[in-house]
């Protein structure tokens, strides 16, 4: 089985899981916190986990570790800021089911605050990401991001996937260090980005410029649309230039993930931002 075909328990539709005493679920990733009517981030895996306990402006809530865990975080000298809960893996198991790849580290958490996308940074690159829905995609790009230092990710706060679970184990610590701008409103959020004079690039395989030949200037927000319909016509619309990555092969198209790490290479390449 691969790993886009496992389903978490915690992605189940809605609805009681069992041995839970009318305790809310979990929808995609998230639980309803009683207290508050907040969100909850569920985070799991080592280096998903390990990030979020090295990041201070992460607060968790909840910390679960296998005895195995426990003794890797303190020969490691990771600190965790808050009493873990030691438990037997089956109990890790029971939060996200079985086929989760949890590796005895299973943390609840308040979401990372969104940047406002007026203080984003006049330098570097940003992604931009126009209802690209798959977790696994997001995570992968995210990972990405962080490799290539991406000043930030811009995503509408519909038709995409939450900063959590399966996003987070997928990006594996990037959550961490990418800042997630969240907006209401793509178009009008490239708008402001033109207007900051960031150069928009919008990646499409009907593009009309090789991705590569373009003339790039920082800052440079790059834009990516979802895997089938690609970039939606107001999106395309709002960019500077639409372009589009020339491959040499039969096939002529990549998935969005590794569209995203290898656009990420040329433009860092093409404005110096690769060390030399």
């Amino acid at each position: 089985m691969s790993d886009r075909d496992r389903k978490p328990r915690f992605q189940r539709p809605a609805g009681q899981r069992p041995g839970n005493r009318g305790g809310p679920e979990r929808r995609g990733g998230w639980r309803d916190r009683e207290t508050r009517g907040e969100a909850t981030v569920i985070l799991y895996g080592w280096h998903t986990v390990t990030a979020a306990l090295a990041n201070p402006q992460r607060r968790l809530r909840r910390l679960l570790l296998t005895e195995n865990a426990a003794r890797r975080l303190a020969d490691e000298g990771i600190a965790t800021g808050i009493t873990p809960e030691i438990v037997r893996p089956s109990v890790i198991d029971h939060e996200l089911g079985p086929d989760a790849v949890h590796q005895g580290l299973f943390a609840e958490a308040d979401p990372l605050p969104s940047p406002d996308i007026e203080t984003l940074p006049q330098e570097g690159i940003v992604l931009v990401l126009d209802q690209i829905t798959d977790p696994h995609n997001v995570g992968a790009i995210m990972r990405s991001a962080a490799a290539f230092a991406v000043r930030a990710i811009v995503t509408t706060a519909r038709h995409s996937p939450e900063a959590t679970g399966v996003l987070a184990k997928s990006a594996s610590g990037a959550l961490e260090l990418v800042p997630l701008v969240t907006v209401q409103n793509l178009a009008r959020a490239l708008t402001a980005l033109n207007e900051r004079g960031f150069m928009t690039v919008g990646l499409d395989s009907e593009g009309g410029e090789n991705l590569a030949a373009v003339h790039l200037t920082q800052p440079l927000a790059l834009v990516l649309g979802a895997e089938g319909k690609g970039l939606r016509q107001l999106t395309r619309e709002t960019c500077n230039v639409m372009t589009r990555l020339d491959m040499p092969g039969d096939i002529k198209s990549l998935n969005v993930s590794n569209a995203a790490a290898l656009s990420l290479y040329i433009c860092a390449s093409r404005l110096g931002l690769m060390p030399s």
